[in-house]
């Protein structure tokens, strides 16, 4: 339960490094800290607050970039997707028109759907109307659009015209071929992590991981921390290589990815299936869907990186060992001003606060602020109430597991006694409690 942990330093690198920052960004961040540190808490307040509004100026332009590297991966990521479905000979006419508003007329990924929804309108023989202006208003962009589709702003009769025209390609034109439906969705659609399934034994779960990872090494190194992941099946895939178990070598007489992943799965059960990849590794993956297993739970993580760490680690949290109960449910968070606390059906924990140095307490209570004493697990072992960490970085982690633990608990025999209040515990508490 105990873990040790360097102090985090804002004026070193790596540990944003560390946090999922990227090397010419930690760069920067420790020498804005170098250069404006927090000044000591007995310097006058007007002078650290000076200092605080020097450092948030310092960082201004820093944030300003990563605003606008974040817009242009939207971007990219946006056009990527339709050029990607262009491919697949999936694209609609909506998204001919996005690409055709970018290629045509230099618009970004906004301005292009602009475009595109004012040449839909036109081809459909609809009212024009530009919801991003006001009414009676159009953008340059939309009225773009609408007259590349034969909308003719100044023709009593256009509206009439181009309804009677759609009207009648309806009728030339043959009825198109259902388009095959997927059996299951890609990869790359799949939802986040979350703590909403139900949680799996380790030994039911799988990861498959993409090669191609900013944080890669940081994710593996949370993996490891929880003793579970040895029965976790691990596939590492590489965008036009193929995959291959973790930690061990590839078979050189599997040749094709397709036969590497289908020997990879061979007697597989499982009900918890989540995929750590993006750009090529994840196109790579959905090329490759049909071969997967259809699981209980599948997901994957996207956004920025610290998002992914973040989302990883909610997977981690659900995995629980052979012989094990937990309780599954969505943990009410809550920020009181005694401390985080978490709720989950009729039980309540909470940070309890500081004991001695390095030191902090968690308790167990029941809905109605008495401790949770009394409680056994399904195999018969007693739960203490009460728990003492010496990191505070893995207090929420401790806490879910407490709560998770607590219901799916059941009552010990004879435990009809009235359990003592919360602030009653320090009278009598078990040695057993510190680690």
């Amino acid at each position: 339960m105990t873990a040790n942990s360097t102090p985090f330093d804002p004026a070193d690198a790596t540990c944003w490094i560390a946090h999922g920052r990227r090397p010419e960004h930690a760069a920067l961040l420790a020498a804005v800290w170098t250069d404006l540190p927090d000044l000591p808490s007995d310097v006058p307040l007007a002078a650290r607050m000076a200092r605080s509004r020097a450092r948030v100026a310092a960082l201004r332009p820093f944030n300003d970039a990563i605003r606008e590297e974040a817009e242009r991966e939207r971007q990219r990521a946006n056009f990527a997707s339709i050029e990607r479905r262009v491919a697949n000979n999936a694209a609609e006419p909506f998204d001919l028109a996005i690409l055709h508003g970018q290629a045509h007329h230099g618009y970004d990924w906004d301005t292009s759907v602009r475009y595109a929804q004012a040449r839909y309108a036109a081809e459909a023989g609809w009212q024009p109307r530009d919801f991003s202006a006001p009414p009676g208003q159009t953008t340059p962009a939309y009225a773009q659009g609408f007259r590349d589709g034969g909308g003719r702003f100044d023709d009593l009769f256009d509206v009439a015209r181009r309804s009677y025209a759609a009207a009648a390609r309806e009728e030339i034109l043959p009825t198109a071929p259902a388009r095959p439906q997927l059996a299951r969705p890609l990869p790359s659609s799949w939802p986040i992590p979350t703590d909403t399934p139900r949680p799996v034994r380790w030994s039911r779960r799988m990861l498959i991981i993409g090669t191609a990872l900013e944080n890669g090494a940081a994710m593996l190194d949370m993996l490891q921390s929880h003793p579970g992941h040895r029965e976790l099946r691990i596939i590492i895939a590489a965008a036009g290589h193929g995959f291959q178990a973790w930690n061990a070598a590839p078979n050189p007489e599997i040749k094709q990815p397709a036969d590497q992943l289908r020997a990879l799965l061979a007697g597989s059960e499982h009900d918890d299936l989540l995929i750590v990849a993006h750009g090529e590794d994840l196109t790579w993956i959905d090329r490759h869907a049909n071969i997967l297993p259809l699981c209980r739970t599948m997901e994957r993580t996207r956004n920025s990186a610290i998002q992914q760490r973040a989302q990883f680690r909610v997977w981690l949290e659900r995995g629980f060992d052979a012989g094990e109960t937990i309780a599954s449910g969505h943990i009410r968070w809550s920020k009181m001003a005694k401390g985080l606390s978490g709720r989950l059906g009729e039980f309540v924990t909470r940070y309890a606060g500081p004991e001695g140095p390095r030191r902090h307490r968690i308790i167990v209570q029941l809905a109605d602020g008495v401790l949770a004493t009394g409680f056994m697990t399904p195999q018969g072992e007693p739960l203490l109430p009460e728990a003492i960490i010496s990191n505070k970085a893995h207090l929420r982690k401790e806490m879910t597991a407490m709560l998770r633990r607590f219901a799916a608990a059941i009552p010990q025999p004879g435990s009809n006694d009235t359990p003592p209040p919360a602030n009653e515990i320090d009278k009598a508490r078990p040695e057993s409690l510190v680690p």
